[in-house]
């Protein structure tokens, strides 16, 4: 923000009332009564306090606050779901684009796309898709918003079998810096958006995308939990799968504690466990069959694999984590995991901080791969896993022992990673670690931020900074 702006925008009641007059939805100022409900982040960790709020509730919304912010010289940010690890939907002292309001969804079953407005969750896409028999490769929590995982990449329980989320990507429609609305796709603007395919929120606000849909309904899918004695053993095994099984098969892997709540047996309640939440989208009729290696890799202590809906599976921890919770992310990518990294992983697992913190595995590869490395702003193609150490609490007062030991644990994997961590779980880190996440499409990107944004108002993200000529 300019010198000065956050102050004389307080007294400049006329602006800000004209402002408020022409939007479609509303304007929320500290001191309004929705005022701290319209900053809360999912983060509890992140907590800003905004000069103005504007919750849009059109494309036209959106341009009008985009002019308004770089009218007044005013720091942006965009809010979407508000998931973002780091708290990059909101800022202090500066104008948040708010576009929960904006939650249409349009399903073509004819033509196999599905248009999402950037408000949405993707609870929202799952209600209106799978009714048609579709859904698009998403995340793997129903409430994360549509705009920040997409624009970050997406990686999900679909992502073996149909790619990320940015490779069923086919248009966004997007505000520029400059309050234009426009739309890229691979026929126009071409430039603009392989840079959103994995580029963040620096080139605009993107109001709607246009997803191909995938034939995908009903699955089989859900947690197995083993007792720790045979975590090693496990791990091994579902790595050698991921590396070498059919696309049909996914599934995450993970460090956890029980949580006491009802769906799981009492006696074991606050164990820690190794569990993999699988997805197969092969055929349901061979999936039993399918599974019976993996069944005899060691003995599950709880098994509720099974065929579900794929939108029951995306929001079946849901509950478990809910907004306000206190979360510290550390990040990586993997193109292999050897027996030493596991061991490693085994070792630091004990030291997972709180009942909610976990580490997970998340497979990158199979139809991913199939995109080149420079196709779009996503640079690692070549990972087969995404790694993501995560302390999680409801109490403030745990968040100083969850970073440090969160941290102690990705400093012991560090040295075997692929170098760069995926932007969507990765905290502010600064450049050095944001030019680690896009490698040799870093020049690319800062020579189209300059093009679209040469003054850099979309800032308040993972930051491509301008290229300067």
């Amino acid at each position: 923000m300019e010198t000065g702006a956050y102050e004389k925008l307080l007294t400049d009641e006329r602006a800000l009332n004209a402002f408020a007059a022409g939007l479609q939805g509303d304007l929320v100022r500290p001191g309004d009564a929705g005022y701290d409900d319209a900053r809360r982040l999912y983060n509890a960790m992140i907590d800003r306090r905004p000069a103005i709020i504007a919750r849009c509730a059109s494309p036209a919304d959106v341009q009008r606050a985009v002019n308004f912010a770089r009218e007044h010289g005013l720091l942006l940010a965009v809010r979407g779901g508000g998931h973002n690890g780091a708290g990059l939907g909101s800022c202090d002292d500066g104008l948040v684009i708010d576009l929960s309001r904006m939650k249409g969804v349009q399903v073509d079953a004819a033509a196999g796309t599905v248009r999402v407005e950037g408000g949405c969750t993707w609870g929202d896409v799952d209600r209106a898709a799978h009714p048609a028999g579709l859904a698009v490769p998403t995340g793997f929590i129903s409430t994360t918003g549509v705009g920040g995982l997409t624009l970050g990449g997406g990686i999900g329980y679909l992502t073996r079998r149909y790619g990320l989320t940015i490779d069923n990507l086919l248009a966004v429609e997007m505000v520029l810096a400059d309050g234009s609305l426009v739309t890229a796709s691979e026929s126009e603007h071409a430039d603009l958006f392989w840079a959103v395919r994995g580029g963040g929120g620096n080139f605009g606000v993107v109001t709607a995308f246009l997803f191909r849909g995938c034939p995908v309904s009903t699955v089989y899918g859900g947690p197995m939990f083993w007792e720790m004695e045979h975590a090693a053993q496990v791990m091994r095994a579902w790595r050698d799968l991921i590396l070498t099984g059919p696309e049909e098969i996914n599934g995450w892997f993970g460090f956890h504690t029980v949580p006491p709540v009802e769906m799981f047996p009492a006696e074991h309640h606050l164990k820690k466990m190794a569990v993999i939440t699988w997805c197969y989208t092969g055929d349901l009729e061979r999936a039993g069959a399918f599974f019976e290696p993996i069944r005899q890799i060691a003995p599950a202590a709880m098994d509720f694999a099974g065929p579900v809906p794929l939108p029951a599976l995306q929001s079946m921890f849901d509950d478990l984590y809910p907004p306000g919770l206190q979360w510290y992310w550390n990040a990586d990518f993997f193109t292999g995991l050897s027996d030493e990294v596991i061991d490693l992983h085994i070792h630091h697992s004990a030291s997972l901080p709180t009942a909610h913190s976990t580490m997970h595995l998340y497979p990158v590869n199979g139809a991913a791969h199939r995109v080149g490395k420079n196709d779009t702003a996503w640079s690692f193609r070549e990972a087969n896993f995404a790694q993501v150490i995560v302390g999680v609490d409801p109490d403030p007062a745990s968040s100083e022992r969850m970073i440090r030991r969160s941290k102690e644990y990705w400093n012991a994997l560090h040295p075997y990673s692929a170098g760069g961590g995926y932007v969507n779980m990765i905290m502010d880190e600064g450049q050095e670690r944001v030019q680690a996440a896009y490698r040799d499409n870093y020049p690319r990107l800062a020579e189209i931020k300059a093009r679209y944004d040469p003054r850099n108002l979309f800032r308040v993200n993972q930051n491509i900074r301008p290229a300067r000529g």
